[in-house]
């Protein structure tokens, strides 16, 4: 073998190990997920505004997350959901992306796109549950009432090379709605 030929060996026996440990790494990585129900309604109407409270609590939703580095905003196509997401997302200068509350499968679709990335959903009492449970989560909680607007289900996916990590952190924002 020439000379060439066995420095070609050698840097191939350098190089490779450095190239698969490289790829290791960047296959892994971790994102949060942040899952809220929109804020108060203004009435029981089918796309209803937000109410004065559901503005308020809205406005601590941004105070909330303001500082969690969000990439994506997820809202569905009611006017109380991108209005409980306004604030955070004039504050974070970010655009918002909409999606059908039904079926689920669809966001969970779109959830399980982002690597790496963090994002909040603006959901509803009953798809809330259903989508933290769909990211492998089990919440404590077994419903959603009508009355029910502060909760914040933090999920944290962890992607390893040979395993997935997901936690579930489940707190409140804004004005306590429940005793």
């Amino acid at each position: 073998m020439s000379i060439s030929g066995r420095m070609c060996k050698a840097l191939i026996k350098k190089i490779v190990p450095a190239i698969s440990l490289l790829l290791m790494v960047s296959a892994c990585h971790t994102s949060k997920i942040y899952i809220v129900r929109h804020a108060e309604r203004l009435d029981d109407s089918a796309d209803t505004p937000l109410s004065e409270a559901g503005h308020r609590r809205a406005k601590a939703l941004s105070d909330s997350l303001y500082n969690q580095a969000i990439d994506y905003i997820f809202v569905s196509k009611y006017q109380r959901n991108r209005q409980t997401a306004q604030p955070l997302i004039e504050r974070l200068g970010k655009s918002y992306e909409i999606y059908e509350p039904k079926p689920t499968g669809v966001i969970l679709e779109r959830l399980g796109q982002i690597k790496g990335k963090n994002a909040v959903v603006v959901g509803h009492s009953d798809t809330i549950l259903e989508i933290a449970k769909g990211l492998g989560t089990k919440p404590s909680i077994l419903n959603i009432v009508h009355e029910d607007y502060d909760n914040l289900f933090v999920i944290t996916v962890k992607e390893g090379i040979f395993r997935r990590n997901v936690q579930l952190e489940e707190k409140t924002y804004g004005q306590k709605t429940l005793p």
